[in-house]
């Protein structure tokens, strides 16, 4: 029998309890009242189509891909990569990445891995036969980015990569060993690139207990691109601060090690507060503009952040380790870029410089730029969405929500409509306080929302700390939000 074959059938009949990422997370789903489990995956979404034929597949995963529509050639491309008892629907269906596709215009592709290659279809992270350059699973990813540029034009300057958990610790490795394929990469309740060689070592990293310095962090990048001098990704790393299943210690690991790749040290330039009682800390380049970036999101648990709603900021649906509280698909994408469409080049315009926000009021925000050569209008978008076009070089944008964080570019747009780069990002925050919001839910959803924890079988609110009974289905309370982030028991009524 081949090494291979071998090596994968011994995985099918390893042990749970050897399984490194999840086995307290199935822990945790295998007690958990069954009307919250996730449902069994039915036929693959009318938009998600399953591409076969995209190379030799060393990996033995299969190829998903999400393609808007009319998509010009050119358009970015990202990986989405699944967690343990995932699949590729289910990301597909909860994360909110079609949801952008839509609006900004990319495609977007859903590597699949299986019980044949991990017991409990968990990409293999924490194996090098996997992980490594040229190797396994990482090496059919790469095929499967060569199979979109090929096939559907997508520029290869702007390749993405993203995951969640076991696809987090995956994304970190792919981003280590193909520094040249991928522009950026976002690792969610993940692990750093090659934290461990082997499922014992595994456990370890799950646990934060692998102590190790920046440049030792660093060095395991460099090490799985030998001679590769730049540039390099980058990288967002997401981190709910009650996550029980990966220890958030992982993602100070994952600050560490990218901040060391980048050579900027491990103080933030900036840190700022966002929706979901999210705190972003973000760490300039040399040039001023973002390498990396943290979101610890207060309270989460073990999971994907998203905001069900119709905003431009609200994204995803609930579900098993999809979890209500901000949509970390957008503001990745926005990271990324994703929301400024195809870069100017050539002869067109350069980004207006000087965007500044000269006022707020509860309900505005006013803002002004220095004038382009050439321009004959202006696009102003908040958020990444186009909000106003102008001829002038301010606006007022009116309308807004009082104590709410946006943020807002300016690209400048010659005679013919052409639009050319995008301004560096600016926010501001509307004065006043935010509206309070209203849940009312089982303890066991509001757990599973990010709404309250749990401790020795019984549910607290997060913030307030209020007392709500048992962990279960059948006892139901009313939780009021204000300010984020801080919930209150509202069962006598709740007026947001």
């Amino acid at each position: 029998m081949r090494p291979s074959i071998l090596r994968r059938l011994l995985r099918r009949v390893a042990s749970t309890a050897a399984l490194a990422l999840v086995a307290a997370t199935l822990s945790t789903a295998a007690t958990a009242p069954p009307a919250s489990a996730a449902p069994a995956t039915a036929a693959v979404a009318g938009g998600l189509q399953q591409v076969t034929g995209f190379g030799t597949n060393p990996g033995n995963l299969q190829m998903f891909a999400y393609v808007p529509d009319g998509l010009p050639a050119n358009a970015p491309l990202v990986v989405a990569l699944h967690g343990c008892a995932q699949t590729s629907d289910a990301y597909y269906t909860n994360s909110g990445w079609p949801k952008y596709a839509d609006l900004w215009g990319f495609a977007v592709v859903f590597p699949q891995t299986s019980a044949a290659n991990n017991a409990l279809s968990c990409f293999n992270w924490f194996d090098q036969a996997d992980s490594g350059r040229g190797r396994g699973e990482a090496a059919s990813i790469a095929q499967m980015v060569a199979y979109a540029k090929q096939q559907y034009g997508s520029d290869g300057q702007r390749v993405y990569v993203t995951g969640l958990s076991a696809g987090g610790g995956m994304t970190a490795d792919l981003l280590a060993a193909y520094p040249d394929v991928f522009a950026g990469g976002s690792v969610a309740s993940g692990l750093p690139a090659q934290c461990a060689t082997s499922q014992v070592g595994a456990s370890a990293c799950q646990t934060g207990t692998v102590k190790l310095t920046p440049a030792q962090w660093g060095d395991k990048v460099r090490a799985s691109r030998p001679g590769y001098s730049g540039p390099w990704p980058r990288v967002a790393i997401w981190q709910g601060t009650a996550d029980y299943t990966v220890n958030p210690a992982n993602a100070t690991a994952l600050r560490d090690q990218w901040t060391d790749v980048w050579g900027i040290g491990q103080t933030p330039s900036s840190t700022d507060t966002l929706p979901g009682n999210t705190t972003r800390s973000t760490y300039d380049d040399a040039s001023g503009r973002p390498a990396v970036q943290t979101y610890s999101v207060s309270g989460m648990g073990h999971g994907l952040a998203v905001n069900p709603g119709s905003g431009t900021e609200q994204c995803g649906s609930t579900a098993t380790y999809f979890l209500n509280a901000i949509c970390s698909t957008y503001h990745t994408g926005v990271f990324w870029g994703l929301d400024q469409g195809t870069p100017g080049g050539g002869d067109h315009l350069p980004a207006p410089s000087g965007l500044r926000v000269t006022g707020v009021t509860a309900d505005s925000v006013s803002l002004s730029w220095n004038a382009v050569e050439g321009a004959d209008s202006y696009t102003v978008r908040r958020d990444g969405a186009k909000v106003a076009s102008t001829t002038s070089t301010t606006y007022t944008d009116r309308g807004l929500t009082a104590g709410t964080t946006y943020r807002y570019t300016v690209t400048a747009a010659d005679a013919s409509g052409t639009p050319g780069t995008a301004s560096p990002q600016v926010t501001a925050t509307t004065t006043g306080s935010a509206p309070a919001r209203c849940f009312t839910a089982s303890n066991y959803a509001h757990v599973a929302a990010g709404r309250a924890h749990t401790m020795l079988g019984f549910v607290y609110a997060n913030g307030s700390n209020q007392s709500m009974g048992l962990y279960n289905i059948f006892i139901a309370h009313t939780l009021r939000e204000s300010p984020a982030g801080h919930f209150v028991l509202a069962d006598t009524g709740c007026t947001p």
